[in-house]
């Protein structure tokens, strides 16, 4: 039975993953069909596209009562972008970052960080998170943090002149094909199904392994969830970095933290409030400590060389290693 519910484990990880791409690829074809500039297609569907896994686990995970699982993906997805996709980006080839990075974006990420941190605490007087709870409210404050941070990255997209008023000139528009936007839709739809019935099929083989080896599923979620769902992330940035293209390397590890915490957990609270019992105060502090790394290691010579993946990647397993220890 252990062994099933770990092929289910395997399966359920691989359905998110190719769901969350067919839903993603659909939905940015569906949007070029229609003449959306590619800049919003960046900044939304493809952005949102990768952290779909994220939203369904975590979702899934709070409706079935299982909040660590959830709160844990956040936290173990973002610690695992930060350091081990950053370090691996790194290693493959040093990226250069972005003076607008290292002064706007990864500070923003780093406050979302913080901001996650202090709604975990319903008693600032006290350091234990037992018992403590994300609710309703802490998720509409990160949504409405969320909207804000979508209405100034398009400002700025536009004040830089990647967003023109008008996007394109009458001759340049092509009749919309029909059959194409039908095809579009219905890959959407297939994605969509495998990330729901993936999610499904994940969580509760995770939760029955944690189960029967007397896991906390709060270092489930930090872990195998979080590592699993992260996947497209790891694949992209690593693949972006060799092809030198560092900025989508690092922009999309820095962006998916921000959705991470902000869309994903905020959503998640707002439909179903979430209980902590498992995650500590060093797990949420080794999210903020790996956000704190990845930008000291960008603001000098605005670049993360191999060295420094390294560091990353040694922080990363030296953190796994720690968790395991504690089982």
């Amino acid at each position: 039975m252990t062994l099933l519910n770990i092929f289910f484990i395997i399966i359920g990880v691989t359905l998110v993953i190719w769901g969350a791409d067919r839903l993603t690829e659909g939905a940015a074809s569906l949007a070029r069909g229609l003449h959306v500039p590619e800049i919003v297609i960046g900044l939304t569907i493809l952005a949102a596209g990768t952290s779909a896994p994220e939203l369904f686990v975590s979702l899934v995970s709070a409706l079935k009562g299982t909040s660590d699982l959830a709160v844990g993906n956040v936290i173990g997805s973002n610690i695992f972008n930060a350091m081990l996709i950053v370090g691996c980006s790194a290693v493959a080839a040093p990226m250069a970052i972005s003076h607008s990075t290292v002064s706007k974006d990864i500070p923003f990420a780093l406050i979302a960080s913080i901001l996650m941190f202090l709604l975990c605490f319903d008693d600032m007087n006290s350091p234990h998170l037992w018992g403590n709870e994300i609710s309703r409210s802490d998720g509409m404050i990160l949504l409405v943090v969320f909207v804000a941070f979508m209405i100034y990255t398009f400002n700025k997209a536009r004040k830089d002149g990647m967003m023109p008023d008008e996007y394109y000139d009458d001759e340049e528009k092509q009749p919309v094909d029909k059959k194409l936007v039908w095809k579009n839709v219905l890959w959407m739809v297939i994605g969509l199904a495998c990330l729901i019935y993936g999610s499904n099929l994940f969580v509760d083989a995770a939760s029955y392994v944690a189960y029967r080896f007397g896991v906390r599923q709060s270092v489930v979620g930090l872990t195998i969830v979080a590592g699993g769902t992260s996947l497209p992330e790891l694949a992209t940035s690593v693949m972006a970095a060799r092809k030198g293209q560092s900025a989508l390397a690092i922009g999309n590890a820095i962006g998916s933290n921000v959705f991470n915490i902000l869309l994903i957990l905020g959503t998640t609270a707002v439909i179903c409030p979430m209980r902590i019992m498992g995650i500590n105060i060093i797990d949420l502090s080794m999210m903020i400590v790996s956000m704190g790394l990845l930008w000291l290691f960008a603001y000098t010579k605005y670049t993360v060389s191999r060295r420094e993946g390294f560091l990353l990647i040694g922080g990363f397993l030296a953190y796994m290693a720690w968790l395991f220890y504690l089982l």
